[in-house]
């Protein structure tokens, strides 16, 4: 049996910290102690319960964690993909930014009827010489369902064992939550209006993701920035470092086409279930 847990916990590996330091930080993240710095953006960490990444794991036998045959890190949280800057290097390599790179954060992109932002962009990358060119970065960090983290964090302030603790709950990714649901709409509503502008948006997700929900790298994947809408910056969580993985540009049709991944199904298995599921409606009182 496996199950997703905790693989940074405040900027910290989960499986190298003593029963000491997780206890501290299950006191942080419950809210009964200070609350601690991020270390990839700076400031106060503004996750709830400070969770940068989760991997999967096995039980031991022994109600503790398999620690040999952990999974990969998923990130959870956009501030993890802020190490080192190493996604702003990346896309202005890419794009030819050389000189006087600068870049702003949530810059206002939509504006509502009322007048106030509707939308933002979460990173522009720029150079401001001559003339002005920049381009999108968008983060998008994996949501997860399953059990709520609060006993998690209660049990691991009382634990006293070397070896981490099994994960109490039951949780794991929501990639169709985290790409079709929430960054497909943000592509489609921005990367119209870019393309008008000669401009392009990138998107940093990390390799599970990039993976698990849109199918991996292309067979024959474009480095040509011309050649399509969006940048795919995919990153990896090697050693505690965010490492370049991949990149390739896609149109924003192919981009929708990777984050929707299910198509109709066919008219006749559509009504055959649909047969199956049909229920005579309850004879009820009639109302005006």
């Amino acid at each position: 049996m496996t199950t997703f847990g905790i693989a940074e916990w405040f900027g910290h590996d989960f499986l190298s910290l003593d029963p000491t330091a997780r206890q501290r930080l299950a006191r942080v993240a419950l809210g009964s102690d200070r609350s601690e710095p991020c270390p990839y953006r700076g400031g106060t960490c503004s996750k709830a319960g400070g969770v940068c990444s989760i991997r999967e794991y096995d039980d031991d036998g022994t109600g503790r964690i398999d620690t040999a045959t952990a999974g990969p890190m998923v990130i959870t949280c956009p501030n993890r993909f802020e190490q080192d800057q190493m996604l702003v290097h990346w896309l202005a390599e890419i794009t030819g930014l050389t000189e006087g790179v600068k870049m702003a954060r949530e810059v206002p992109f939509m504006i509502a009827r009322s007048g106030k932002p509707a939308g933002k962009i979460d990173l522009v990358v720029a150079t401001d010489n001559q003339e002005l060119r920049w381009f999108g970065l968008e983060v998008q960090a994996v949501y997860f369902s399953g059990d709520a983290m609060a006993p998690e964090f209660r049990h691991l302030q009382t634990d006293e064992e070397t070896t981490p603790p099994y994960p109490q709950g039951r949780r794991h990714p929501d990639w169709r939550s985290s790409t079709a649901k929430r960054l497909m709409p943000q592509l489609q509503a921005k990367v119209p209006t870019l393309r008008r502008w000669a401009s392009r948006i990138a998107v940093a997700v990390d390799a599970v993701l990039f993976e698990e929900a849109m199918g991996g790298a292309s067979t024959n994947p474009s480095h040509d920035v011309d050649s399509g809408d969006v940048i795919w910056l995919v990153s990896e969580l090697r050693d505690g470092e965010l490492r370049r993985r991949h990149w390739e540009v896609l149109t924003l049709e192919e981009s929708c086409d990777r984050l929707l991944a299910a198509h109709p199904i066919g008219r006749v298995d559509f009504e055959t279930h649909l047969r199956s599921m049909l229920r005579a409606i309850p004879t009820g009182t009639m109302h005006d």
